[in-house]
């Protein structure tokens, strides 16, 4: 909920840089409203790539588990954790769909 909230502030941020300079009416705050709206958007962007989701299937054949398990904090699932060594990423796996107590 709080990235749409984030996105759409952004949106409005750059929606105001743009009737300010096509309008010519509060000229003095595009450069603001500018770097507000496109550090919002693309932070937000850059965090979507950057973080990806836990992934509910199975691992591919060619990652590697690396024996790391953890709870996830933010769904309390017990999560592993697997090495692309091609790609040089790591994907997360729930390997426990039950939600922990915290």
């Amino acid at each position: 909920m709080l990235p749409i909230i984030l996105y759409a502030l952004g949106g409005l941020l750059l929606l105001g840089a743009l009737v300010a300079a096509l309008t010519g009416v509060m000229v003095a705050l595009l450069p603001q409203l500018l770097f507000g709206g496109l550090l919002l958007v693309v932070g937000l962007a850059i965090e979507r790539w950057r973080y990806k989701p836990l992934l509910r299937t199975g691992p591919d054949p060619r990652w590697k588990d690396t024996g790391e398990r953890f709870v996830d904090p933010g769904s309390g699932q017990l999560t592993a954790v697997y090495f692309d060594p091609l790609r040089g990423e790591r994907h997360y796996i729930v390997i426990d769909d039950q939600v922990r107590p915290r």
